[in-house]
């Protein structure tokens, strides 16, 4: 760590991280999924797999009281710091991150954001870092909407539940394996790169978390004609994952028809009681380039 920050107050210390809360009698919003991390081995760490360096661009989605942004300010050229909580934005921007210059704080819903226009604006269209310490409820639409979107990413690394980490790197014929592992698969490489048990939050959650960072392909890793036709094949496999697929897209309502399914089926050499679960994202792309 660069000597220039010897003097900061480090929130990954948990005492530093008590007297900020003590401070503005802050109360944590379970609305919000609040849960501060409260290690600085596991926050530094979370920055080096990030792979952050002075060349970058970081954007980071709920910096809290700005625990993880101390440290990616000190190792990033610029930091965007994206805040839905209102009540956070004062203990950020006049306290925690006042030792820096090289961050602004957006008191917005990252959903609504429009980070490509961010990315052209900061970083001149070249593609940007995502970090994040996601609450569970809002995980999926999030990296979704970044990936969906089409915004500029080199990666993103955030820290979710375990349980969900598992489920963006898992394959087919797993209990965990489902719309979400596709989607992630299809447009990053995933990679769990650190295990955080509960201990090192405050408050401390039910469950463990892990941090995976998701690199982003260049290009798919399957060739699709029609990669929304795709997706809605995935999921609509996966809304009902006991039925064939037969029955669940058969039935789903997305134009496909049973006749339709089974002739693409047949001419995959696949059993016509084949669960959605069975496909890897190779045979969704075949499947739905028949379909489409």
């Amino acid at each position: 760590m660069d000597n220039k920050y010897a003097h900061v107050m480090h929130l990954g210390n948990p005492t530093n991280t008590i007297a900020v809360l003590n401070r503005y009698g802050f109360n944590f919003q379970k609305k919000f999924g609040q849960n501060f991390l409260i290690d600085e081995n596991v926050v530094e760490k979370i920055v080096r797999e990030a792979g952050v360096t002075k060349d970058d661009f970081v954007v980071e989605v709920g910096p809290g009281i700005g625990t993880m942004t101390q440290i990616l300010c000190e190792n990033a050229r610029e930091v965007v710091a994206v805040e839905i909580d209102k009540k956070l934005i004062p203990i950020l921007t006049e306290d925690t991150l006042s030792y820096y210059d090289n961050v602004t704080v957006i008191n917005e819903d990252i959903l609504k954001l429009d980070i490509k226009k961010l990315a052209d604006e900061k970083n001149g269209g070249r593609p940007i870092k995502v970090v994040a310490n996601l609450p569970y409820y809002i995980t999926t639409p999030i990296i979704m909407g970044l990936f969906e979107s089409h915004v500029p990413l080199d990666s993103i690394t955030i820290m979710v539940q375990k349980e969900v980490a598992d489920r963006m790197q898992c394959g087919p014929g797993t209990k965990d394996y489902g719309a979400l592992s596709l989607a992630v698969q299809f447009y990053a490489k995933p990679k769990v790169v650190l295990n955080v048990p509960a201990s090192c939050f405050m408050p401390r959650p039910n469950v463990d978390s892990a941090v995976i960072r998701l690199e982003r392909f260049k290009t798919p890793p399957v060739d699709v004609k029609n990669e929304h036709l795709m997706f809605k094949i995935i999921r609509a496999s996966f809304n009902q994952r006991r039925k064939t697929m037969l029955n669940s897209v058969g039935n789903s309502g997305i134009g496909i028809t049973k006749e339709a399914l089974t002739n693409a089926l047949e001419t995959m050499g696949l059993p016509l009681t084949i669960r959605g679960e069975a496909l890897t994202l190779g045979q969704f792309a075949e499947l739905s380039n028949l379909l489409g």
